[in-house]
């Protein structure tokens, strides 16, 4: 139980190290660029799906057993985190979008999971 959740805590801080990374990078695009926020707006999900994918993958493979339940539970708990972040400090609560996209984050941390666990851990397969 420890090792999973260790496991998505590193999953965790890789996703918002990611989403930090990726949140510099379109903000200098923005400031320094023409662009609009709503001509990029399919490119920030696209990579927030990515950021979910590459969290579960670094959990499934960290935790090394059960992909899905750990990358599972690496997007539940930062859907809990952001759900936080927004409850206490913004005073709102999830829209049915928002809730919908992190429906679609949960299912790509699940998949990053599944695969992590599969890159990571040496087949052993007997003739």
């Amino acid at each position: 139980m420890r090792k999973m959740g260790v496991a998505m805590a590193y999953g965790v801080v890789a996703i918002f190290l990611i989403v930090i990374v990726f949140s510099l990078l379109i903000s200098l695009l923005l400031r320094f660029t023409s662009l609009q926020e709503s001509s990029i707006s399919w490119v920030i999900l696209g990579l927030s799906f990515l950021a979910l994918f590459i969290g579960g993958f670094v959990s499934g493979g960290k935790g090394k057993e059960k992909g899905w339940l750990i990358g599972g539970g690496t997007g539940i708990l930062y859907t809990i985190i952001v759900f936080l972040v927004q409850f206490l400090g913004y005073d709102t609560t999830f829209t049915a979008e928002q809730t919908m996209y992190h429906i679609g984050f949960l299912a790509a941390s699940v998949i990053g999971g599944i695969f992590g666990v599969n890159m990571t851990t040496p087949s052993r397969r007997e003739a």
